[in-house]
């Protein structure tokens, strides 16, 4: 089976969060069940630097009126679709963002002209390419399906993951005119939303599926809040509502092999964990106060609840403990923590931005993930924490709840305990949360054998491939059924 993946970032080429973490380890899993992927990204400016070795294939003309050069390639494993837009993607800063961290201005057009690319090359315009479904994600690409039956007739079975709903591509509707659509795409039943156009919602209403990153995630935004917008869409659609736990790639979160950590360890071997410690302690200018280290791997913005972390240092002070941040995103929360650490510098450090090293550095040398997020539709940040033995401390939301085992009596006597949660999401829950955790933490005959359970927790991709893999082909099996009878 064939699938055509249209997505608008994939790891290693380019990455902002998650979404490019699956786009980039999915096909890898689903091969293993007989499906080839070809996946279909933008031609950025970093994109198209770090695939020198691209072969042009095809040009489609008048794509919504720019000519798009199809490169393919093949790049970290990834069967790789180009599609070059030099007027849209050939830009400086990330994918939807400027330098300066505003959201490009004509990102409504560049992800339709996207998606509409995707969809061409979805019904077979180019010699050689021929995909039984069409798998896209997020807003970005949600238009496709919508090209695909509105403009392009195809009945194509179609598949949409929601990664995070909050975002959505929702625009002013003077751009409907603009899109390449007939009138028919724009009632309440396709993409008028609110007065508006919406993207994500022009995808959910018109995909034969869609899935979310978790099952809870899939049952939360069924209702408000954190259906933002969309529960009613959504309980439409609900009975082709799918929820599918992320897997994560054990060849690249791998402790034991991991080429940018200066102690790689196992099981067997935690101790070596002490000189991780030491390295990222160095590497963030702290001293080691001996006490937990808590460490914040996020974007800093108020879903991820990164605005509780100041209300609650003083906890972790109170135990020895030191926190070190990495990340980036609201400025005024951000201004808090930078202020934070410039009135704590033995126990507070804050590294603004995104650092792949840093990154594993974090998750080989830091006792305690924080994860104080108001929601997580799945969340990977936890699930590289338990593979490498830094405790996650998180709410009880989304697919944090799914993937982490609160230790509570009876999972420690079962010994089947990952990790802490708290609920409900504020200062006060958190708090108490910390000193549980500076608790165990004093313990370390139980802190290891905690670490241990986390590290042999089973978050490779194999299980969430083979339900991916499932209903492929039950939208598969269908749509030929549905051709034979027609």
């Amino acid at each position: 089976m064939n699938v055509l993946s249209v997505v608008s970032e994939v790891y290693p080429l380019i990455k902002t969060g998650g979404l490019a973490d699956v786009a980039g380890a999915l096909p890898a899993a689903l091969a293993e069940y007989g499906i080839h992927s070809l996946t279909v990204i933008p031609g950025y400016r970093k994109v198209m630097a770090a695939t020198p070795d691209r072969t042009e294939i095809a040009v489609l003309a008048d794509v919504l009126g720019f000519e798009a050069r199809i490169f393919l390639c093949k790049a970290s494993g990834l069967d790789l679709l180009i599609v070059d837009v030099p007027a849209l993607f050939d830009r400086e800063g990330g994918p939807y963002q400027d330098a300066s961290g505003a959201p490009f201005e004509d990102n409504w057009l560049r992800f339709a002209v996207f998606s509409l690319a995707g969809a061409r090359i979805a019904t077979g315009e180019i010699a050689g390419i021929e995909p039984q479904l069409l798998h896209v994600h997020d807003w970005q690409t949600a238009l496709a399906p919508v090209y695909l039956r509105y403009r392009l007739g195809s009945a194509l079975p179609t598949v949409l993951t929601l990664h995070n709903i909050a975002f959505q591509g929702q625009y002013a509707f003077a751009i409907a005119s603009e899109l390449g659509l007939p009138a028919s795409a724009f009632t309440i039943d396709g993409l008028e939303y609110y007065g508006d156009v919406g993207y994500l919602k022009g995808g959910i209403m018109t995909a034969d599926a869609i899935t979310t990153v978790s099952p809870t995630y899939a049952r939360e935004i069924l209702a408000r809040p954190l259906g933002m917008g969309l529960e009613g869409v959504l309980q439409k659609r609900r009975n082709d509502l799918y929820g599918i736990v992320n897997g994560i790639d054990l060849d690249i979160w791998s402790p034991e092999q991991d080429a940018l950590l200066p102690a790689p360890y196992g099981l067997d071997s935690l101790d070596r964990r002490a000189q991780n410690r030491a390295a990222l302690l160095d590497r963030v200018g702290l001293p080691d106060l001996g006490g937990p280290l808590f460490a914040v791997l996020t974007r800093l913005a108020w879903q991820k609840g990164s605005d509780l972390i100041e209300p609650v240092a003083d906890e972790i002070f109170a135990a020895g403990g030191q926190i070190i941040i990495c990340g980036e995103g609201d400025a005024s929360i951000e201004k808090k923590l930078i202020a934070l650490a410039g009135r704590h510098p033995d126990k507070v450090a804050i590294h603004v931005g995104y650092n792949e090293t840093m990154a594993h550095l974090i998750m080989g040398g830091t006792d305690v993930l924080l994860q104080p997020s108001r929601f997580e539709p799945c969340g990977l940040t936890q699930l590289y924490a338990m593979r490498y033995g830094a405790i996650p401390l998180a709410a009880r939301t989304g697919g944090l709840s799914e993937t982490i085992i609160d230790a509570n009596d009876a999972a420690l006597a079962r010994d089947v305990a990952t990790g802490f949660q708290f609920y409900p999401v504020n200062a006060e829950s958190l708090r108490h949360a910390i000193f549980m955790v500076s608790e165990f933490f004093r313990d370390q005959q139980t802190w290891q054998r905690l670490q241990r359970q986390a590290m042999t927790a089973d978050f490779s991709w194999s299980r969430s491939a083979a339900q991916y893999c499932q209903l492929f082909e039950a939208l598969h099996d269908h749509h030929l059924r549905a051709s034979k009878i027609a």
